[in-house]
C-alpha cells in the first residue's frame, strides 16, 4: 500500500469510531504503531489501548507534541464527523502531515486486493458481517471491516489473509466512490442523509456512481425493485438469487437457495426479519461470486450468530423479550416491526426510540411518526444531535405529538422519556416485548437497561 510506504504510525482523529476502529485494528496487524483521539472513553476505546494502542482523550495539541512524531514517517487518518475546529487535526495540519480521510485509507487498502463492497441505506453492517462470516468459515484468505460488532468474533474487524477484503461501502459524504469493488451489492437506495445530497435523486445518482465502479455487471447484486444492471437478488420472487420455500423452524428461517449456477436446500437462519433474510441472501450471493466452496456454506449460514445492536437479544423468556436494535430511519423502523411481529405476533411491543439527527427527523417526520405508531407503547428520547446544531422547533415533543395524531393516545400512550428513566419506563409497562432503539448514544444504556429487567423476568 503506498499510502503507508515507509510509515511507521497511524494517527486516528475518532478512533473511538466504529469504522475507524477496525481501520485501527488492520493498522496494528500491519504491525504500525496505532496513536489516537477521541472525545469519549467507550468499552471500544478500553479495548483498543487493552491491544497497545496508545490514546488520549484531550482535544490538544499538547497531546500530540509530546510523542515527537516525524511528518515524513506519519499518517493522519479522520473522519469528517471530525470538526473543523478540532484542534489536534489543526495541528497536524499547520505541521504538514499527510491528512487521509478515513474513507482514502479503506480505498486504498481495497486497491491492493479484491474487494468486495457492501452498500446500501440500510443492511450494509448485517450484509457484510454475514458474508465476512461465512468467507472465514470457509477459509478464505479475507480481512473483513464492519461499521458493527460480530457476536461470532466480538470484533469489528476479523481476518484470516488479506488477499480479499470485505468493506461496507459507506453513502454518507459519497464515502464509498473511494473504493474499488471487484466484487459488489447495493440493498437499498432509500433517500438519507439529505443534509449531504439535498434530495432523493441525487443519492440515487450516486448509488449509480458506485455501482458503475463495478467493472463486470454480472458481479453486481442489487435488491430486485432497484433500476440497476447486474444480478438481482428477491425473496419468493424471481431473480437470478433468491430465497424460495421459507418457513420459520424453531425461531428461525429454514429457506431454499436457488442462484444461476447452484441450488442449496434447506438452508438455516436466525437472525429475524425479511429484511434480514435478504441480507442473507446477498451475502451468499456474494461469496459464491467470491469463490468460496459451496459445500461449507450451509453450516457457516446457521452458525451465525448476528451483529450487536442488530435485532440483539439481551432478555428471552416467557415473561420478557428485551430487544436492542440500531435501527434510526422509518425504513429501517418498519424491517423491525416487520421482524418483531412475525416472531412474536400475539404478543405487545413498547419500544424506546432515540431519534438521530435534527435534520433526518425533519426530513422523514411523516414516516418516523407513521413507522412508530405501529408499536403498542413509545417512549421517545431528545433527539441525539451527533454533528448537527438545533433546528427550530424539531424535537422529540413534536415528534410525539406526530405520533399521537396517528392513533388513539389514550389506548396506546406514546410519550417523552429521559435515558435516567428507560428502565422504570419499560418497568411499568405492560408489554411482554421491549425494544431499544436507536443510532445515538442509547446503546451505552442497554446494559443498565438489561440488568435492571434481568431482576424483573
Amino acid at each position: 500500500m503506498n499510502t503507508l510506504h515507509n510509515i511507521k504510525q497511524i494517527y486516528f482523529i475518532g478512533i473511538g469510531g466504529i469504522g475507524m476502529s477496525s481501520l485501527a485494528r488492520f493498522a496494528t496487524l500491519k504491525g504500525l504503531n496505532v496513536y489516537g483521539y477521541d472525545k469519549t472513553q467507550t468499552k471500544l476505546t478500553d479495548a483498543l489501548v487493552e491491544e497497545g494502542m496508545q490514546i488520549t482523550f484531550t482535544d490538544a495539541p499538547s497531546e500530540i507534541e509530546k510523542l515527537d512524531f516525524v511528518s515524513s514517517e506519519t499518517v493522519v487518518v479522520y473522519t469528517p464527523a471530525i470538526p473543523k475546529t478540532n484542534a489536534i487535526l489543526n495541528w497536524f495540519s499547520a505541521n504538514n502531515f499527510t491528512l487521509l480521510k478515513r474513507s482514502q485509507l479503506l480505498g486504498e487498502i481495497t486497491k491492493e486486493t479484491t474487494c468486495l463492497a457492501v452498500a446500501g441505506t440500510h443492511g450494509k453492517t448485517t450484509t457484510s458481517a454475514i458474508l465476512g462470516h461465512l468467507m472465514m468459515a470457509c477459509n478464505m484468505r479475507v480481512t473483513v471491516f464492519l461499521g458493527g460488532i460480530a457476536e461470532n468474533y466480538n470484533s469489528n474487524f476479523f481476518s484470516k489473509g488479506t488477499e480479499i477484503t470485505v468493506v461496507e461501502a459507506d453513502e454518507f459524504d459519497r464515502s464509498f466512490l473511494t473504493l474499488s469493488p471487484d466484487i459488489a451489492c447495493i440493498t437499498s437506495m432509500d433517500a438519507d442523509h439529505l443534509d449531504i445530497y439535498g434530495n432523493a435523486e441525487a443519492i440515487e445518482n450516486s448509488f449509480k456512481d458506485f455501482a458503475n465502479l463495478v467493472v463486470d455487471k454480472n458481479k453486481l447484486l442489487y435488491e430486485s425493485r432497484l433500476p440497476l444492471d447486474g444480478q438481482s437478488v428477491a425473496i419468493e420472487e424471481e431473480a437470478a438469487f433468491q430465497a424460495r420455500n421459507v418457513r420459520i423452524e424453531n425461531g428461525g428461517y429454514k429457506f431454499d437457495l436457488i442462484t444461476p449456477t447452484i441450488t442449496l436446500e434447506n438452508l438455516e437462519f436466525y437472525t429475524p426479519g425479511h429484511h434480514n433474510l435478504h441480507n442473507a441472501v446477498t451475502a451468499l450471493g456474494m461469496a459464491i461470486l467470491a469463490g468460496s466452496p459451496t459445500d461449507c456454506l450451509p453450516n457457516a449460514l446457521a452458525s451465525f450468530k448476528g451483529v450487536e445492536r442488530r435485532f440483539s437479544y439481551k432478555i428471552r423468556t416467557e415473561k420478557l423479550v428485551l430487544i436492542d436494535d440500531y435501527a434510526h430511519h422509518p425504513t429501517e423502523l418498519n424491517a423491525l416491526f416487520q421482524a418483531v411481529t412475525e416472531m412474536y405476533p400475539e404478543d405487545q411491543k413498547v419500544i424506546v426510540f432515540q431519534p438521530h439527527l435534527f435534520s433526518r427527523t425533519k426530513d422523514f417526520s411523516d414516516g418516523f411518526a407513521k413507522s412508530l405508531a405501529q408499536f403498542d407503547e413509545v417512549m421517545i428520547l431528545d433527539i441525539y444531535p451527533a454533528r448537527e446544531q438545533p433546528i427550530a422547533g424539531v424535537n422529540s415533543d413534536w415528534l410525539v405529538g406526530l405520533i399521537n395524531k396517528i392513533r388513539n393516545k389514550d389506548l396506546y400512550p406514546s410519550a417523552k422519556v429521559s435515558k435516567q428513566h428507560i428502565s422504570e419506563g419499560l418497568k411499568n409497562s405492560t408489554c411482554r416485548i421491549k425494544l431499544i432503539v436507536g443510532a445515538g448514544d442509547i446503546g451505552a444504556e442497554v446494559e443498565l437497561v438489561t440488568k435492571t429487567l434481568s431482576n424483573e423476568s
